[in-house]
């Protein structure tokens, strides 16, 4: 896969990137919560802004939750 900053994948791209389903992916699209946009009907996304969201993701994960500390 060519790798440019601002490439736009399609669905089966995506896909293999996150090693996600196509159905994964493709309601994660329809409900907003992937960064998405729809070109003549059909899915794309950007690359900077799927490394963004999943940089964002694996931030959130990695914060501590309320009552929920390690001792």
């Amino acid at each position: 896969m060519n790798e440019q900053p601002d490439e736009i994948l399609t669905i089966e791209e995506v896909a293999a990137y996150l090693k996600a389903g196509r159905r994964t992916v493709y309601r994660l699209a329809t409900n907003g919560q992937i960064p998405a946009f729809k070109l003549g009907g059909t899915w794309r996304f950007r690359r900077t802004e799927l490394n963004r969201w999943i940089a964002n993701r694996i931030g959130a994960q990695g914060q501590a939750k309320p009552g929920k500390e390690k001792p």
